[in-house]
């Protein structure tokens, strides 16, 4: 017979001295009264934003979890204001409310594990402008954690019912880029110790006056590599004043659309202006090497560029900004190198790995945390990208994999997905389009004869706009969602570079002329890709020039492929391609 779970007990106050004196006035010979009085409560203060004028309600917030909450509030109250802004606007304001929550089983750890998953969820509400929390909860095992997740749930269903705008239902939040990049996210164990490892390192490198020192985290797509950077990000900008000094750090990513994701999420946290960008903007801002930051993380580390370009002046990335930090926290997959300009040769690649190794900076992470499938399908799919063999589709009752004859098809049925997400409040994600950079796209200007540039069938009439060309109905709306996110994406396709470092629910993936089948292997055409930076040649340091399109279609391919969580749709461009991929669909 299945447990009942006490239900949660949740009561709004004024925040305010008027609200913290209804808390003392609580009965606490009545079971409600005592929990809330005398046993460990989760709160959360927030705060209307009444200045600015928005289409939906802002937010202030902080959420806390303390042992007694009168004790806690007063000093909320009365000593926080000298110290911080942020408790001084909420102590000022006219509107600020606090919701006190408790629970027949709530312990330390307990509690301290919902106020991290409240900061997890909040932090990704819309809404929510600010967050004030300084410090991640995150709890391992303890009694009863098995628990947490319907507690949460049922906490935060009682929440929505009072405050819609600030408690959305939880599964609108679960797949936006904000939740999936949230520092608050509870780390795996591999996770765990890589941060450990790489705090201590941080630790000892503020005791020398030393500079350029390598951490290389490797993994490949889905291993979990951008949560641990955000994690580490807002560790290193909230340190423990106990155990570490204050760190000056910064994260750089060279990807428009991972950039608006972390940018968003320092906003929210409060984590400072300017700590976020993009790495040829801080190389540029720190022209004197005299001046040091103390630590530059760098996410999709592989997009650095390794020679130079317009904006860029120099010849490595990465080397410019080792003589600008005591660490650089390089986070890297070789096997989503895009752009010719980012290439190192398999040397180059080992060198970074031996420098690295040799400190013991090198980190591999290995778990898949992305594809929620079988074995036998991550087999599948590596050999695919790796060894370019189209293998008998496994069964696979988690991840769904399907074949389709023609891109009209396939657009139907990733349509029909986006309505499914979308009638469930996209509970397990967003459906999209995407392809091969094998057509024709110019940002600074329109086709002659059409309003957008399109990805067109050679076999058919079929054409659709691509590479975030839709714009919203109403301008300025969804400024600050990724791609994937904006509703109107459903009706265009996207390329390797809105869609590298996001998730999908299903992945519809138009595989281009450029990946054709010949003598029972997969093989590239350049000369049928249309991104110049991946099919012009590369001059090596011994004046040589080399092609690396290949490679750099293939790792294209890859990327685009690893995108879906719970599925992908495959149509093929190329003839032989498509023939094989039917086959092995129907089990030959």
């Amino acid at each position: 017979m299945e447990r009942k779970l006490p239900d949660p007990i949740i009561k709004k106050f004024e925040y305010s001295e008027k609200g913290l004196n209804e808390i003392k006035e609580l009965d606490e010979n009545k079971p409600n009264g005592k929990l809330l009085l005398r046993y460990p409560t989760v709160y959360v203060v927030n705060d209307k934003n009444q200045k600015v004028k928005q289409r939906n309600t802002q937010y202030s917030v902080y959420v806390g979890e303390t042992n007694n909450i009168v004790q806690r509030t007063t000093q909320h109250l009365h000593e926080d204001p000298k110290n911080r802004d942020d408790w001084k606007k909420l102590s000022k304001s006219k509107t600020a409310q606090i919701y006190v929550i408790a629970y027949g089983h709530f312990n330390k750890s307990m509690t301290l594990d919902i106020e991290n998953r409240f900061m997890l969820y909040l932090g990704s509400v819309e809404n929510v402008k600010a967050l004030y929390n300084r410090r991640t909860n995150s709890q391992d095992q303890y009694y009863p954690v098995e628990e947490v997740d319907e507690v949460f749930n049922n906490i935060w269903t009682k929440l929505n019912y009072k405050d819609k705008h600030l408690f959305p239902e939880m599964k609108l939040i679960r797949d936006s880029a904000l939740f999936k990049a949230s520092p608050f996210h509870k780390l795996t164990n591999e996770q765990l110790k890589a941060k450990n490892q790489i705090l201590q390192k941080v630790k000892d490198a503020m005791d020398r006056n030393e500079t350029g020192q390598l951490i290389l985290v490797e993994g490949e797509a889905g291993a979990g590599k951008t949560v641990l950077l955000s994690n580490l990000f807002y560790d290193l900008c909230n340190p423990d004043p106990i155990d570490r000094k204050p760190v000056e750090a910064r994260l750089l990513v060279n990807h428009d659309q991972q950039l608006k994701i972390y940018q968003n999420v320092a906003s929210k946290l409060g984590l400072g202006k300017g700590k976020v960008d993009k790495p040829t903007i801080f190389i540029n801002s720190e022209k004197t090497e005299d001046k040091h930051v103390d630590v530059i993380l760098v996410d999709e580390g592989h997009l650095l560029w390794t020679q130079g370009k317009q904006a860029y002046r120099g010849e490595n990335q990465l080397k410019d900004l080792q003589k600008r930090a005591r660490i650089v926290i390089l986070v890297f997959d070789p096997k989503q190198i895009v752009r010719t300009q980012q290439i190192l040769t398999s040397d180059e690649i080992s060198s970074l790995e031996s420098e690295a190794h040799e400190k013991d900076n090198l980190i591999t992470l290995h778990n898949q945390l992305r594809i929620d499938a079988d074995p036998a399908t991550i087999n599948w799919l590596d050999n695919f990208i790796d060894k370019g063999i189209v293998g008998t589709l496994p069964t696979d009752s988690k991840y769904d994999i399907k074949v389709f004859e023609s891109p009209a098809k396939l657009e139907q049925a990733i349509k029909a997905k986006n309505k499914v997400d979308i009638d469930s409040g996209y509970a397990n994600g967003i459906s999209r389009i995407i392809a091969t950079f094998d057509w024709k796209f110019s940002s600074a200007s329109k086709p002659k004869d059409e309003d957008y540039w399109m990805v067109k069938d050679s076999a058919s009439d079929w054409k659709m706009p691509w590479n975030e060309q839709k714009k919203a109905k109403k301008r300025g709306i969804n400024k600050n969602l990724s791609w994937a996110e904006r509703p109107e994406t459903i009706d265009e396709v996207g390329s390797i570079y809105t869609i590298q470092g996001s998730d999908l629910n299903y992945a519809g993936v138009i595989i281009g002329p450029s990946v054709g089948y010949e003598n029972g292997k997969i093989v590239y055409y350049p000369e049928k890709h249309a991104n110049k930076d991946a099919v012009q040649r590369r001059t090596l340091e011994d004046g040589s020039k080399k092609s690396f399109a290949p490679e750099l279609i293939r790792n294209e391919l890859n990327v685009l492929l690893t995108r879906g969580v719970h599925g992908l749709y495959i149509y093929a461009m190329d003839p032989n391609l498509r023939r094989k991929l039917s086959e092995v669909a129907r089990g030959k």
